[in-house]
């Protein structure tokens, strides 16, 4: 105990040092913006991972099998030995089953990276979607990332489903080089899905670009949208403001919309009563009391009636008389 004492003694005052010096390098310059510490330097890094960083290696072994389509069997076969070359470097292994059509990758003692595993099996998923090797192996890499967007699902008709995945390319491969220019990605167009390769920003971008195509939103008005803010972006005063002001707002049209008609029937309530008769000539002549009269004076009222009609035409000629 006495020893434990005299050791609490001696460290107490370079703990209590430390303490504040750590509160120092913790503490918040006032003169520094807040946006600053925020953002990422401009062309700053992530340090790679070596086998400094793991030197006792992995404890379990992990492995990723992969199916691809007959057709892809040719190449495979022919570029198979650069990608076990390319995994070996990274201590992976890597078979081609021909008789079931499958590809696998697995970690060795030697693997010392715990992600790699994962990069690998992205390398066989583009690899079965028709990607070249030359793209695909780039996935290993740090700062690039893949995604395989699936669309098969998001059109039942087939036709139109062609016909949208069509418009994603544009003509002679247009909108998907201008794509694949605005967000720094590769993307490659194969069957049910959409295989991009790039950083993590342009690749949300792609996803978006690719969803919206087959919903039906034309991919020119997502490309006009990156190009502008690809220009916002070369502004330092703009990074930390909002954009909206600057982005354009398309609004959607319809154009197979039917016209409405300009005269609308309004269907009436059902009721199972039939309408009123309506009121004969003698009801309305016994409502107004003109039944009981005599028949001079019926004429009387008539001539009346009629001498009436005449007075407020001769009115209106003489108005027109004096217009003219």
């Amino acid at each position: 105990s006495n020893l434990k004492m005299a050791s609490s003694s001696l460290d107490g005052p370079d703990r209590a040092a430390g303490k504040s010096e750590s509160r120092r390098q913790n503490a918040k310059p006032e003169d520094r913006d807040e946006s600053e510490l925020l953002t990422v330097p401009d062309g700053w890094k992530e340090p790679a991972f070596s086998r400094e960083d793991n030197p006792r290696g992995l404890l379990e072994e992990s492995s990723f099998a992969t199916l691809f389509p007959k057709y892809r069997e040719a190449y495979l076969k022919d570029c198979w030995p650069l990608v076990q070359k390319a995994l070996n470097e990274h201590h992976v292994n890597a078979a081609l089953d021909l008789i079931e059509g499958s590809m696998t990758v697995c970690t060795t003692k030697k693997t010392f990276d715990p992600y790699i595993i994962i990069r690998a099996r992205d390398l066989i998923k583009l690899l079965a979607r028709s990607v070249s090797f030359e793209q695909a192996v780039r996935i290993l890499q740090d700062d690039v990332a893949c995604d395989i967007i699936k669309i098969g699902s998001l059109v039942r008709n087939k036709e139109r489903f062609v016909k949208r995945r069509q418009r994603l390319i544009g003509p002679k491969g247009s909108t998907l080089k201008a794509l694949e220019l605005l967000t720094n990605c590769y993307i490659m167009v194969q069957g049910n899905t959409v295989s991009a390769i790039g950083p993590f920003n342009g690749l949300k971008e792609v996803r978006k670009v690719v969803l919206d195509t087959m919903k039906n939103i034309h991919p020119i008005y997502n490309i006009k949208t990156l190009m502008i803010k690809r220009e916002l972006a070369k502004d330092s005063e703009l990074r930390s403001q909002s954009w909206e002001r600057f982005l354009p707002q398309f609004k959607h049209k319809n154009v197979n919309k039917r016209k409405e008609p300009k005269k609308k029937t309004v269907k009436k309530e059902y009721t199972p009563f039939p309408p009123p008769q309506p009121e004969s000539q003698i009801d309305k002549e016994l409502a107004s009391c003109e039944y009981f009269l005599k028949a001079s004076q019926k004429k009387r009222q008539k001539m009346e009636a009629v001498k009436a009609k005449q007075q407020k035409r001769s009115v209106r000629g003489k108005r027109k008389e004096r217009k003219l």
